[in-house]
């Protein structure tokens, strides 16, 4: 169990230093893995946008990496021949192909989004219930305050 709370708790450093452990820990289990599968961190970001918003042109991709469409379907290329990803018809426009993600894709990023967090779990058995109970608190309200922030950002004209 973890006992030991500075004294003096500054919520600004403490932030950091917790963004800094959580990015550092997560990214690189999640690095780790993806490379295992021989991915590129564009061919990764490829997989997230198809997971996330569904499937897209090859034109969208590259505009997406900020590289050209050539380069970008040699990339889906790739991803294709790993059984990742898979060229279709839209559907409503067959001259148009999309590319979208197979189950083998989807089950990837599942996988690769439990191994980024998998050692939450490690983490959580290292606190009490009364820390945990703390914790959520905390990050609730945190939430909702990032939340509030994004909004307040997004409401308002620019």
């Amino acid at each position: 169990m973890i006992t030991s709370v500075p004294e003096k708790i500054n919520f600004t450093e403490v932030m950091t230093e917790w963004t800094n452990l959580f990015m550092r820990r997560s990214m690189g289990d999640f690095h780790n893995f993806m490379r295992n599968w021989g991915l590129s961190m564009p061919q990764v970001s490829t997989l997230f946008r198809l997971h996330y918003r569904g499937g897209c042109g090859v034109s969208d991709i590259a505009q997406q990496l900020y590289v050209s469409n050539a380069a970008a379907s040699q990339m889906v290329d790739r991803l294709e021949q790993q059984g990742l990803v898979e060229r279709v018809h839209h559907p409503a426009d067959r001259r148009v192909r999309m590319v979208q993600l197979t189950e083998q894709g989807h089950s990837l990023v599942k996988k690769g989004l439990e191994v980024r967090i998998g050692w939450i779990s490690d983490l959580t058995h290292m606190l009490s219930p009364d820390q945990q109970e703390t914790i959520v608190v905390a990050f609730a309200a945190l939430t909702e305050a990032a939340r509030q922030m994004e909004t307040d950002t997004h409401g308002r004209e620019e």
